[in-house]
Protein backbone atom coordinates (compact mmCIF):
# COMPACT_ATOMS: atom_id res chain seq x y z
CA UNK A 1 0.00 0.00 0.00
CA UNK A 2 1.25 3.36 -1.00
CA UNK A 3 0.38 6.51 0.79
CA UNK A 4 0.18 10.06 0.17
CA UNK A 5 0.15 13.01 2.55
CA UNK A 6 -0.82 16.21 1.63
CA UNK A 7 -3.28 19.36 2.58
CA UNK A 8 -6.84 18.71 2.82
CA UNK A 9 -8.74 19.41 -0.04
CA UNK A 10 -12.24 19.88 -0.65
CA UNK A 11 -12.80 17.02 -3.03
CA UNK A 12 -11.43 14.95 -0.28
CA UNK A 13 -14.35 12.79 1.14
CA UNK A 14 -14.07 13.94 4.87
CA UNK A 15 -17.92 12.05 5.80
CA UNK A 16 -16.41 8.82 5.30
CA UNK A 17 -13.81 9.21 7.78
CA UNK A 18 -14.76 7.55 11.30
CA UNK A 19 -11.83 6.88 14.08
CA UNK A 20 -14.03 5.56 16.95
CA UNK A 21 -13.01 9.22 19.02
CA UNK A 22 -16.48 11.60 18.19
CA UNK A 23 -14.46 14.56 18.67
CA UNK A 24 -11.73 13.89 16.01
CA UNK A 25 -14.74 12.73 13.35
CA UNK A 26 -16.51 16.08 13.95
CA UNK A 27 -13.24 18.20 13.48
CA UNK A 28 -12.50 16.62 10.45
CA UNK A 29 -16.26 16.52 9.19
CA UNK A 30 -16.98 20.05 10.19
CA UNK A 31 -14.12 22.42 11.28
CA UNK A 32 -10.92 21.21 9.62
CA UNK A 33 -11.72 22.89 6.07
CA UNK A 34 -12.73 25.90 7.60
CA UNK A 35 -9.64 26.04 10.42
CA UNK A 36 -7.50 26.10 7.21
CA UNK A 37 -9.35 28.45 5.54
CA UNK A 38 -9.04 31.06 8.55
CA UNK A 39 -5.12 30.41 9.23
CA UNK A 40 -5.82 28.30 12.65
CA UNK A 41 -4.24 25.16 11.50
CA UNK A 42 -2.76 22.83 8.53
CA UNK A 43 -4.51 19.79 8.13
CA UNK A 44 -2.65 17.30 6.26
CA UNK A 45 -4.36 14.14 5.60
CA UNK A 46 -2.67 10.42 4.64
CA UNK A 47 -4.90 8.63 1.40
CA UNK A 48 -3.57 5.86 -0.17
CA UNK A 49 -2.53 5.77 -3.77
CA UNK A 50 -5.17 3.97 -5.22
CA UNK A 51 -8.25 6.57 -3.85
CA UNK A 52 -6.97 9.61 -3.55
CA UNK A 53 -10.11 11.10 -2.74
CA UNK A 54 -10.78 8.53 0.51
CA UNK A 55 -8.84 9.89 3.90
CA UNK A 56 -7.42 7.40 6.10
CA UNK A 57 -5.37 9.16 8.69
CA UNK A 58 -5.22 13.59 9.34
CA UNK A 59 -3.60 15.89 11.45
CA UNK A 60 -2.96 18.86 12.41
CA UNK A 61 -0.24 21.42 12.62
CA UNK A 62 0.02 25.10 14.20
CA UNK A 63 2.26 27.46 15.29
CA UNK A 64 2.65 27.90 19.57
CA UNK A 65 4.22 29.33 21.83
CA UNK A 66 5.35 27.73 25.66
CA UNK A 67 6.67 29.56 28.46
CA UNK A 68 10.11 29.03 28.88
CA UNK A 69 9.58 28.28 32.73
CA UNK A 70 7.73 24.94 31.34
CA UNK A 71 11.09 23.01 30.64
CA UNK A 72 12.75 21.28 32.00
CA UNK A 73 15.78 23.60 33.73
CA UNK A 74 18.69 22.12 32.01
CA UNK A 75 16.44 22.28 28.39
CA UNK A 76 15.87 26.01 29.61
CA UNK A 77 19.19 26.73 30.68
CA UNK A 78 20.30 26.58 26.74
CA UNK A 79 17.21 29.14 25.33
CA UNK A 80 17.28 31.96 24.94
CA UNK A 81 15.99 34.02 27.73
CA UNK A 82 12.84 35.42 26.02
CA UNK A 83 9.59 34.95 28.02
CA UNK A 84 7.99 32.32 25.64
CA UNK A 85 9.61 29.81 22.96
CA UNK A 86 8.62 29.21 19.65
CA UNK A 87 6.92 25.72 18.89
CA UNK A 88 4.47 23.86 16.76
CA UNK A 89 2.08 22.59 17.83
CA UNK A 90 0.72 18.92 16.85
CA UNK A 91 -2.85 18.95 18.06
CA UNK A 92 -4.53 16.37 16.50
CA UNK A 93 -3.83 12.96 14.86
CA UNK A 94 -6.49 10.00 13.86
CA UNK A 95 -6.59 7.06 11.86
CA UNK A 96 -9.73 5.66 10.53
CA UNK A 97 -11.02 2.82 11.97
CA UNK A 98 -10.71 0.33 9.44
CA UNK A 99 -6.28 1.14 8.73
CA UNK A 100 -5.98 1.27 12.96
CA UNK A 101 -3.09 -1.25 13.46
CA UNK A 102 -1.46 -0.52 10.61
CA UNK A 103 1.50 1.76 11.86
CA UNK A 104 -0.56 4.64 9.90
CA UNK A 105 -0.38 6.84 13.19
CA UNK A 106 3.01 6.48 13.37
CA UNK A 107 3.77 7.15 10.04
CA UNK A 108 1.55 10.40 10.67
CA UNK A 109 3.48 11.67 13.12
CA UNK A 110 6.98 11.00 11.57
CA UNK A 111 6.09 12.94 8.19
CA UNK A 112 4.16 15.88 10.91
CA UNK A 113 8.08 15.62 12.21
CA UNK A 114 9.56 16.25 9.04
CA UNK A 115 7.54 18.67 7.63
CA UNK A 116 8.09 20.70 10.35
CA UNK A 117 11.80 20.55 10.57
CA UNK A 118 11.63 21.67 6.42
CA UNK A 119 9.67 24.62 6.68
CA UNK A 120 11.51 28.00 7.43
CA UNK A 121 9.69 28.69 9.91
CA UNK A 122 11.49 29.31 13.61
CA UNK A 123 10.82 26.97 16.23
CA UNK A 124 12.41 25.28 19.35
CA UNK A 125 9.69 22.69 20.44
CA UNK A 126 7.64 20.28 18.64
CA UNK A 127 4.59 20.04 20.93
CA UNK A 128 1.39 17.32 21.19
CA UNK A 129 -1.77 17.62 22.97
CA UNK A 130 -2.83 13.85 23.95
CA UNK A 131 -6.56 13.44 23.83
CA UNK A 132 -6.47 10.64 26.71
CA UNK A 133 -3.52 8.38 28.70
CA UNK A 134 -3.59 6.20 25.34
CA UNK A 135 -2.19 8.75 22.84
CA UNK A 136 0.14 9.99 25.53
CA UNK A 137 1.94 6.53 25.51
CA UNK A 138 1.86 6.22 21.55
CA UNK A 139 3.65 9.81 21.46
CA UNK A 140 6.11 8.53 24.03
CA UNK A 141 7.46 5.79 21.49
CA UNK A 142 8.65 8.76 19.61
CA UNK A 143 10.72 9.94 22.98
CA UNK A 144 8.34 12.67 23.76
CA UNK A 145 8.39 14.13 27.51
CA UNK A 146 5.29 14.59 29.30
CA UNK A 147 5.11 18.53 31.27
CA UNK A 148 5.19 18.18 34.91
CA UNK A 149 1.97 20.15 35.12
CA UNK A 150 0.38 18.98 32.02
CA UNK A 151 0.63 15.12 31.95
CA UNK A 152 -1.91 15.11 28.45
CA UNK A 153 0.84 17.65 26.92
CA UNK A 154 4.12 16.12 25.79
CA UNK A 155 6.86 17.91 23.97
CA UNK A 156 10.23 17.55 22.40
CA UNK A 157 13.65 19.73 21.12
CA UNK A 158 13.61 20.69 17.41
CA UNK A 159 17.19 19.06 17.40
CA UNK A 160 15.51 15.61 18.08
CA UNK A 161 12.69 16.16 16.28
CA UNK A 162 14.92 16.32 12.90
CA UNK A 163 17.31 13.85 14.15
CA UNK A 164 13.99 11.27 14.65
CA UNK A 165 12.46 12.53 11.18
CA UNK A 166 15.18 12.06 9.11
CA UNK A 167 16.40 8.63 10.68
CA UNK A 168 12.67 7.19 9.98
CA UNK A 169 11.73 8.77 6.78
CA UNK A 170 15.27 7.04 5.21
CA UNK A 171 14.11 3.95 6.48
CA UNK A 172 10.78 3.67 4.95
Amino acid sequence: MKLLFGLLTPDMDRNGFTCGEPALDAYLHKQAGQDMRRGFATVIAAREEASPNKIIGFYTLSAASILLTSLPEDTARKMPRYPSVPAIRLGRLAVTSAFQGQHIGSLLVLDALHRACCNELAWAVFLVDAKKEKAAVFYEKFLFQRFEEHKLQLWMHRKQAKSLSHCMLKKL
